[in-house]
């Protein structure tokens, strides 16, 4: 695995490192000793599967509360995605900032999302599916979301969202929420 440093101290992209014959290739999702290398999570508690069968189909911005914080790993596997974090961990340096990469089945690139980030995609595909590897499990009661359109973010998405839940576009703005404890 290829291990991609973003803005964020604890936030990174990471890449395959395919091993490649006649066959086609094999390559790690997931090695619990690399992951420690870079010290990050290596207990993972659930597994998610989402599906996106519209294009332009927003999902988020969500996140957790403590005790429920939690660290994604996002893959797309099938499709395309612009998936995204916004940093809302409380005294950082980078509180309020984002960043935004495609994740999509030819690139393989997977988001590694730290405790303490809001985090959303838009489709740029039909029938997107992404599957991600969670640390905590989920917690109704501590799950909160942030406007993906906030003006104070600035997210530049690279197309409209057609379709939002109603969940999504009622959240609140950045200084309506509080900064993320872990």
């Amino acid at each position: 695995m290829i291990f991609n440093k973003t803005k964020f101290d604890s936030a990174y992209t990471i890449d395959l490192n395919p091993i490649k014959d006649e066959r086609g290739f094999f390559a790690r999702y997931f090695c619990e000793k690399e992951f420690k290398e870079h010290n990050l999570n290596t207990e993972w508690k659930q597994i998610n599967n989402s599906f996106s069968k519209d294009k332009y189909t927003l999902r988020g911005l969500h996140y957790q509360l403590a005790p429920s914080t939690e660290v994604k790993l996002v893959r797309c596997v099938k499709g395309s995605i612009w998936d995204v974090i916004v940093d809302l961990r409380e005294n950082s340096r980078t509180y309020g900032e984002w960043f935004g990469t495609e994740l999509n089945e030819s690139n393989r690139r997977m988001m590694y999302v730290p405790k303490g980030f809001a985090h959303g995609f838009l489709s740029l595909s039909v029938n997107s599916e992404i599957i991600y590897l969670v640390s905590d499990f989920y917690s109704k009661e501590n799950e909160r979301s942030l406007l993906w359109c906030d003006e104070t973010l600035g997210i530049k998405w690279p197309a409209r969202p057609q379709i939002i839940s109603e969940k999504d576009s009622t959240a609140p703005i950045l200084n309506r929420v509080l900064p993320v404890k872990k």
